[in-house]
């Protein structure tokens, strides 16, 4: 390894070793009976299987979320709502989002992953009530829970999608992941354009909200069906590493011992930062702000397709196996920082020729906000701009989880890595009044 490389805490981590299992029997039992499909070997408690499963519960649970959230207030015509039930949400998210890992590496995955479901139907039924009550203490009571809940169920889904799969295919499994969980935003997508797509101006209906709460409870309950992770075996029959019974006391040492052991992953607290900053200004002061009500669903529809292709080709990039994982890691830092470059300023050019948001938001300008049928000249460029910024979103956070994946094979470790993207001090935003 080269001096440079030595400095380099994320590449010299990226590059060594993952912790080594040694290959043993399958267990018996239905868990482990073999299923081949599509010249695929499959057992219940396999990595595939249970990312699987994993990916099924965000797809019903934060995909529909943000499915609802794409459409800029919450489906209201006012940001009102959604300001405040997200400051109390990124508030509680922040915090818990840090220490999440412990709570999951304690209570177990299975049920971590449940609890953090059941936030999110209480979310979208906030919304619902205040489209005919108007009442705001619940919104931010609902804002506030699904920061718990959000923290618990991200902590067990990143040390599941870290942890479970063999090296040498993390990239894959961290797309097919993210393929699985957006296209949850996409069929929730497809949703408010269908009851929506001959509706210009107004709030979404209720359809529209008890759709999503219906499939984000289904969410929640279909999490009590994975498996626990000490049940899990890999392809070449080794076991993934858990920690046995583990006290409150021994997973908070854990948590300093994981920073103090890894003190690189200090230097990816940026990119954490960065995950979650852009998502206010592209759904309220962006989307909401300068689109009407159907032009606005189909925005958020291609937005997260547009995530599914980010997702592909990152996640395969970085398994590209003739390349040495050093060399990928220093490369995708590299076309981060381009796209950046490229997607941001593109959207900084049209910003800047857009109305203030407190003018654009006006209700009584609700009839000039921005229409499919605005032709060519006033919608294609938002429109591609907007498909850009899913598929930026895609391959930021493919990378995070990749760099984490690359630090350790450990369930432990990863469970208290796999808060810590999520925590979001960078997405609290105070309401304007």
């Amino acid at each position: 390894m080269s001096t440079h490389e030595k400095e380099n805490p994320i590449a010299q981590a990226a590059s060594e070793s993952a912790d080594s299992d040694t290959p043993g029997f399958r267990p018996k039992g239905w868990m482990y009976k073999t299923v081949r499909i599509a010249g695929v070997d499959l057992w219940y408690a396999s990595p595939k299987v249970q990312l699987l499963m994993v990916s099924i519960v965000c797809f019903l649970c934060p995909g529909m979320f943000n499915a609802l959230t794409g459409l800029g207030g919450g489906g209201q015509v006012s940001n009102e709502a959604q300001d405040h039930a997200n400051t109390a949400l990124y508030s509680t998210f922040a915090v818990i989002g840090f220490f999440a890992g412990t709570f999951a590496n304690r209570l177990g995955l299975r049920l971590t992953l449940s609890i953090g479901g059941l936030g999110y139907c209480v979310y979208a039924a906030s919304f619902l009530c205040y489209s005919h009550t108007q009442n705001m203490p619940f919104v931010v009571f609902a804002g506030a829970l699904l920061g718990l809940c959000a923290g618990l169920l991200w902590a067990a889904q990143g040390s599941i999608m870290m942890s479970y799969p063999p090296e040498q295919s993390k990239g894959r499994y961290i797309s097919w992941f993210w393929v699985i969980f957006n296209m949850g935003a996409v069929i929730g997508s497809l949703i408010p354009l269908a009851q929506n797509i001959n509706k210009k101006a107004g709030p979404v209906s209720d359809g529209t909200y008890a759709a999503f709460i219906a499939l984000m409870a289904i969410g929640a309950i279909l999490a009590l069906m994975i498996c626990d992770a000490d049940k899990i075996v890999r392809e070449d029959n080794t076991k993934v590493i858990v920690m046995k019974n583990p006290s409150w006391s021994t997973e908070i040492k854990g948590l300093w011992e994981t920073l103090s052991h890894a003190p690189w992953v200090v230097l990816l607290f940026p990119m954490f930062f960065s995950s979650n900053i852009f998502y206010t200004y592209q759904n309220v002061n962006m989307n909401l702000a300068q689109f009407n009500v159907r032009t606005r669903a189909l925005n958020n529809l291609l937005y997260w397709l547009a995530q599914i292709f980010g997702a592909l080709i990152v996640g395969y990039a970085l398994d590209v196996s003739s390349v040495r994982r050093s060399v990928r890691a220093k490369i995708s830092l590299v076309v981060l920082f381009v796209l950046t470059f490229a997607i941001w300023g593109g959207g900084y050019a049209w910003q800047k020729d857009q109305r203030p948001r407190e003018i654009a938001m006006n209700p009584a300008n609700e009839d000039d906000k921005i229409d499919w049928d605005d032709g060519a000249h006033k919608f294609l460029a938002p429109m591609f701009l907007y498909f850009f910024y899913g598929f930026f979103d895609a391959a930021w956070q493919t990378c995070i989880y990749w760099y984490m994946g690359a630090l350790s094979n450990s369930g432990r470790k990863t469970a208290n890595f796999a808060g810590k993207p999520q925590s979001s001090f960078s997405h609290v935003s105070i309401p304007e009044h």
